[in-house]
This record gives C-alpha cells, sequence and structure tokens, in this order.
C-alpha cells in the first residue's frame, strides 16, 4: 500500500482524538453504582460524576418567536431521552398570554416517550400551574424565583416576597403529593435592569427556596454577564446558607463565559449543571440574553476532565441537529459546529 503520507496522518490522528472525545460508537453508558452529584475523585478534587438537567425543551425553546409544532417538541424530548441525560426539563405551566410557545404543554406531557431512570420536570410559576402539571402527568415540577426585584416583576409579574408566598403554595401541595421541587433563581450574576446583584441577596432568596423544600436550587446567570470571579464570590455566599449539594448552576454564554463559570463551580465542588442542547435560548424578559451554554459543549469539557455523565455527546449532537434543521438554524455548540464542519459526525 506504500507510505501514509504525512498529511493524511495528521488528519486520521486528528478524527481518532475527536472520536475518542466524543465517545462515537459508543452507547450511552450510565455512571457506575449510580453516583450521588458531588462525590470527589481521590485524584483531582473534582466531582466524580456531574448530573447534567438538560433544559432546551423548555429554557431553550420559549424564546423562538415562531411556534414551534407539538410534534416536534415531542420528538425532540423523545431522542434526548435516550442520550443518557438524566433531567430534561419537558415544558411550562404558564399562561400562554406570557409565553405563547408554551400553550401545548398538555399536549407535550402527554405525548412524549417516558424512560425508566429520567426526570421530566417542569415549570409551574403557581397552585393553578402546579395542579395542571399533575393532571397532564407531572412527576417533578420547578418554580422560578430571582434575586432582582425589578426582573421578579417582569418575569412573572410579582415582588420577591409575593412569589415566596406563591411557591410556598407549590411546596406545601407537592410535599403531600410526594411531588420533587426544584428551585430556580434567576439573576444570581447580574440582572437587565438593575445591575449588579449582591451575592447576599441571592444566598436569601435561595436560603428561602430550600428551607421550603426544594430538594435543588439552581443559580441562573440569566443574562450571562458572569465571569469565574463573580461566580466564585456568590458560590461562596449562597454555600454558607444551604448545602453544596444541593446546587446547581445555569449558565447563559451572553459574554463567552459560561464554561469557564462552569469550572469554576465545579471546582468549588457543585456537580450539578444546567445546560441546553445546541445551545437554545434566551429569555423573554431578559434583552440581549443570548442561548444557555450549549449541552454539547459542557459533555465535551466534563470528558476532557475525566468527569462521568453518563450522557452519549454524539447522540446529544444529532438531537441538537434535528432541532436546529427544524428550526431553520444554525446550533451555537462550538462542539457542534466543529464537529460536522470536520466531517466527525455527518
Amino acid at each position: 500500500m506504500g507510505t501514509v503520507p504525512s498529511a493524511l496522518k495528521h488528519c486520521l490522528s486528528y478524527q481518532h482524538l475527536l472520536k475518542e472525545q466524543l465517545w462515537i460508537g459508543e452507547p450511552a453508558a450510565p455512571p457506575p453504582a449510580a453516583p450521588h452529584p458531588g462525590q470527589e475523585s481521590q485524584e483531582s478534587g473534582l466531582p466524580e460524576y456531574i448530573k447534567i438537567v438538560e433544559v432546551g425543551p423548555r429554557d431553550g425553546l420559549q424564546n423562538e418567536k415562531v411556534i414551534i409544532p407539538t410534534d416536534i417538541k415531542i420528538e425532540l424530548i423523545n431522542r434526548l431521552s435516550k442520550t443518557g441525560l438524566p433531567a430534561i426539563e419537558v415544558t411550562s405551566f404558564v399562561s400562554s398570554k406570557w409565553v405563547p410557545q408554551m400553550a401545548d404543554h398538555k399536549e407535550v406531557m402527554r405525548g412524549i416517550e417516558r424512560h425508566p431512570g429520567v426526570q421530566y420536570p417542569v415549570l409551574t410559576p403557581n397552585l393553578q400551574g402546579f395542579h395542571s402539571a399533575i393532571a397532564a402527568g407531572a412527576t417533578e415540577v420547578s418554580v422560578f424565583g430571582a434575586a432582582s426585584e425589578s426582573f421578579s416583576k417582569m418575569n412573572i409579574n410579582c415582588s420577591i416576597e409575593e412569589s415566596i408566598g406563591k411557591f410556598e403554595e407549590v411546596a406545601k401541595s407537592a410535599r403531600n403529593m410526594n411531588i420533587p421541587v426544584r428551585g430556580y433563581v434567576s439573576c444570581a450574576l447580574g440582572c437587565p435592569y438593575e445591575g449588579k446583584i449582591t451575592p447576599a441577596k441571592v444566598a436569601e432568596v435561595s436560603k428561602r427556596l430550600y428551607s421550603m423544600g426544594c430538594y435543588e436550587i439552581s443559580l441562573g446567570d440569566t443574562i450571562g454577564v458572569g465571569t469565574p470571579g463573580s461566580m466564585k464570590r456568590m458560590l461562596e455566599a449562597v454555600m454558607k446558607e444551604i448545602p453544596l449539594s444541593a446546587l446547581a448552576v445555569h449558565c447563559h454564554d451572553t459574554y463567552g463565559q459560561a464554561l469557564a463559570n462552569i469550572l469554576t463551580a465545579i471546582q468549588m465542588g457543585v456537580a450539578v449543571v444546567d445546560s441546553s442542547v445546541a445551545g437554545l435560548g434566551g429569555c423573554p424578559y431578559a434583552r440581549g440574553a443570548t442561548g444557555n451554554v450549549a449541552t454539547e459543549d459542557v459533555i465535551y469539557m466534563l470528558n476532557g476532565l475525566g468527569i462521568n455523565t453518563g450522557v452519549n455527546l454524539y447522540t446529544v449532537m444529532e438531537a441538537g441537529n434535528f432541532i436546529c434543521t427544524a428550526l431553520n438554524k444554525k446550533t451555537n455548540s462550538k462542539v457542534a459546529q466543529a464537529s460536522f464542519n470536520t466531517g466527525t459526525i455527518s
């Protein structure tokens, strides 16, 4: 066959490197012995396992201007369910007047294929939304507060204090029905209306959500202005009030800081990360906020760190390609862009 040209050798080596990093051809493998988020590796000091909460079907799609057909949403969720992701946020039980894209929440909830071991949480802003979600088959719900008074009024039409009262009603009903509740704190690293948010305020709202029974608190950089420095300061304040094992981070990539912020968080011991397939998303009430950090990019980074997620990156990229094709838009995932461009996947 003769000698292989040097350029071809480099090309083959590059393809092999990518295939190793992407786990191409390997089935999604569940984490061994079902580790709990937060278990530390003795060698690196980093968590051995990171739980990925996929928010694309809800937070990713809610800001799309053109109404997406229900069957496309269902197909996206069904594809994501086959990737090894442990949690997929399905939809939001809010008024269609405020978020028209989520008006088909009942149909989506009833139409998806549920896989064993996968959680399918939905957002519920109040008791009415909670009961509608349960009637549609929800088995986990989330409430979404804010560390910014102005953002709370714009996003859910009430003050922080009023929102806490509504969330307590949801938490009480959920507790009586053994339904887990997750809590979100928006604007944890900055607000489009108030600017800088103090870590103490984030800690205060987080503590109240945790105290009412939220098993996990997701701290959101809603407009993507955070840096590793501000992430560290905010987490230090919150960790004084609630257990590290109950924390998650939810980063937008507006200023290109999302992966750096996530790395900072996991170096501090946070072991739950929210992300969105293809980097879809934004916020209807936060002007200029671009997409969530891409699930593909988060998994690629974690693979490189030797941290287990149990998620098959290749199948996530396929799901991202599906929804981007349906939306007629380009993926925001750098990993997917590079992989398609180099022919690593097709």
